[in-house]
């Protein structure tokens, strides 16, 4: 049976890969990607001269059935998102649920922006929800209603255009306590830590750039 590879990337400094990931995608036919120029900055680094074919959200059902052939040829392929562990946020684990029954699933475990931000948070993470990027319209107040009555910190994404946006609505509903991280593993990576109302003061003095990984947790009072 063919083999599937779900390669984690680095997030950002391309010295975070595995030599298991390298050597993987060294070996395959070919390697599904959601940015062929994001990718092929990667593979050109590390001097791997294998083809390269996208494999995004908007993909069609033209572009499963294509992957699912090589899969019956007996093409081995890796599958690659364009930063950090695919399947975690991005169509991956769609694409896995449709040729599941056509391929051998193998991980090949890395970088990711949520294990990254947990290991510095200082919170106790031994339980934690991971909830994506907030919904964009509808459903945003049920979104961060869900994140008030957790028990256990969650983590969340967010862009650069709403990060703001999204800490000035969370303040409303409860006092939170907040890791960010911005740009993780990159050149200008910053943490930042407190209550909701300080590192909002803290980013609108600041250009605000780049993405986004939040923890938040209850605030705790004595």
């Amino acid at each position: 049976m063919a083999k599937l590879y779900i390669v984690a990337t680095p997030i950002g400094n391309l010295e975070d890969i595995t030599f298991r990931a390298l050597r993987t995608l060294k070996e395959v036919d070919l390697i599904l990607c959601e940015d062929t120029r994001k990718t092929k900055i990667l593979l050109n680094h590390y001097q791997i001269n294998i083809p390269v074919e996208s494999y995004h959200q908007h993909s069609n059902i033209k572009k499963i059935n294509y992957i699912i052939d090589l899969l019956k040829q007996g093409k081995n392929l890796a599958l690659v998102s364009d930063s950090g562990t695919p399947g975690i946020s991005d169509p991956g684990n769609k694409l896995i649920e449709e040729v599941k029954n056509f391929a051998e699933i193998i991980p090949i475990p890395g970088p990711s922006a949520i294990t990254a931000i947990a290991s510095i948070s200082g919170f106790p993470m031994d339980k934690f929800v991971f909830m994506g990027f907030p919904p964009h319209k509808t459903k945003r107040n049920k979104f961060f209603q869900e994140i008030a009555d957790s028990k256990h910190p969650v983590i969340i994404y967010e862009s650069t255009h709403r990060i703001v946006k999204t800490l000035k609505e969370l303040n409303k509903f409860k006092e939170f306590d907040i890791v960010i991280g911005r740009e993780l593993t990159k050149k200008f990576e910053t943490i930042y830590r407190g209550e909701i109302k300080d590192v909002l003061n803290q980013l609108e003095k600041s250009i605000i750039k780049g993405e986004f990984v939040i923890v938040i947790r209850q605030r705790r009072t004595s």
